[in-house]
């Protein structure tokens, strides 16, 4: 197994969801043993601690819907910074925070993957495709806005920080969706975004959806950055997220998605978003979110320990 060194980097927003407690998620991680499943498994393991909250920046947007868009900035702005100068060297994984943090840690991956001439690939787990602009959301709660940010799409100035490289739409995959209202579904038709709703999971499963994404990735020599919403997973086996919606994955088809994407090795870099700690039942969201983490980074079915909650 080819070792890595894993960077991780706590990035604390909440104020981009609709409940408090997302700025405990990386503390969270850091309880369920990631950095020691890491080094278990053979790898270096570097902690940068995590991200101060930084000024709020001074912006507005004539939506008034919009919440905190000045703290929500900033964090994306500070998110993008440290994505860049992280990634020059290791594999970033960023403890969140709530979704929108991925607005800037995918923009400054994309800087890098830039600078190194190479395509960044996106895979989104998630039951949501996050796909409104400042423009468009009717919430106000700024999580639902990353994959359009992050891929260029109008509607974000003034408020967000103009990313330096958009991700172009043909290079994101979506997996899991099985929640969209009606303007995302507005945005999305005739693009190139690829969407794996979870009716085409019950259909096709996990292994021929992923892999055609997959074999894209390799034959384009991306790189690619997952980002994982605790929401993926069904609220059954993963309580702690706000945002809860019926039908998601199960243990073994988010294990599968893992191994796989070790299997391809093509993962350069990991968001965990929307953990809420303070939502969780004794730490079981916390600890899958690492197990999870240690089938991509190589653990495998007969390795597995075995958890209990009693």
């Amino acid at each position: 197994m080819n070792t890595r060194h894993c960077k991780l980097i706590g990035v604390p927003v909440q104020d981009g969801a609709g409940r408090l407690g997302c700025e405990m998620g990386p503390s969270a991680l850091r309880t369920a043993g990631l950095a020691q499943a890491l080094t278990g498994l053979g790898h270096r393991v570097t902690d940068l601690g995590t991200l101060a909250p930084p000024p709020p920046l001074a912006v507005s947007h004539a939506n008034a819907a919009i919440k905190n868009l000045a703290q929500v900035a900033a964090w994306v702005q500070a998110a993008a910074e440290i994505a860049y100068t992280a990634s020059e060297d290791g594999m970033c994984i960023f403890m969140g925070g709530d979704h929108s943090m991925s607005a800037g840690t995918v923009a400054g991956l994309a800087r890098r993957a830039a600078a190194q001439g190479r395509p960044l690939f996106v895979l989104w787990l998630d039951a949501h495709t996050d796909f409104h602009s400042l423009q468009t959301t009717a919430s106000g709660n700024l999580h639902g806005v990353p994959v359009a940010y992050l891929t260029g799409q109008p509607g974000f100035a003034p408020g967000f920080p103009i990313p330096h490289a958009p991700v172009p739409l043909e290079q994101v995959a979506m997996l899991g969706v099985r929640s969209v209202d009606e303007a995302e579904r507005r945005m999305i038709a005739g693009t190139g975004l690829t969407v794996f709703d979870m009716r085409a999971i019950d259909e096709h499963g996990v292994k021929a959806l992923l892999s055609s994404f997959l074999n894209r990735v390799s034959a384009a020599n991306g790189l690619l950055h997952v980002s994982l919403d605790v929401d993926f997973l069904d609220p059954a086996i993963a309580p702690a997220v706000g945002t809860t919606v019926p039908g998601g994955a199960t243990f073994r088809e988010a294990h599968l998605v893992m191994e796989m994407l070790h299997d391809s090795g093509l993962v350069s870099s990991l968001d965990l978003a929307e953990l809420n700690p303070f939502l969780d039942e004794r730490g079981r969201t916390a600890t899958l979110l690492v197990d999870l983490v240690a089938s991509l980074m190589g653990r495998r079915v007969m390795d597995r320990p075995t958890w209990s909650f009693q």
